[in-house]
């Protein structure tokens, strides 16, 4: 399979990972837009949001507890993060392969784009 998400999951690809469990698994970005960014991925490789139905609700919710999770170790909880999901092209999103973004360490502005 050509996703890096997918490639990284399998370990074809290193990763400085921060996080997993059955549902996801956290790694750093290579490109932090943040001084802490990390990428929270699903295992099961699901394109975008656009992709997703009732039978994922359990993953999605991992997928936030983790980012939640993740923030709180990376010191983020009390100055305050953000989780962004980009979704499709113009929404920013550049791997097609669904994931959530854990960014903080700085004051981060609005609107974002």
């Amino acid at each position: 399979m050509s996703c890096v998400f997918c490639r990284i999951r399998d370990k074809e690809i290193p990763a400085t990972f921060v996080h997993e469990d059955e549902h996801c698994l956290a790694f750093r970005d290579l490109n932090p837009q943040a001084p802490h960014h990390i990428l929270v991925v699903p295992k099961k490789h699901i394109v975008s949001l656009n992709d997703v139905g009732p039978d994922d609700a359990d993953m999605l919710g991992a997928l936030l507890l983790a980012a939640g999770k993740i923030a709180r170790a990376e010191g983020l909880a009390d100055g305050g993060w953000r989780a962004v999901v980009n979704t499709g092209k113009d929404g920013g999103q550049s791997v097609f392969h669904i994931h959530v973004h854990v960014l903080g360490g700085r004051a981060l502005g609005w609107p974002p784009g």
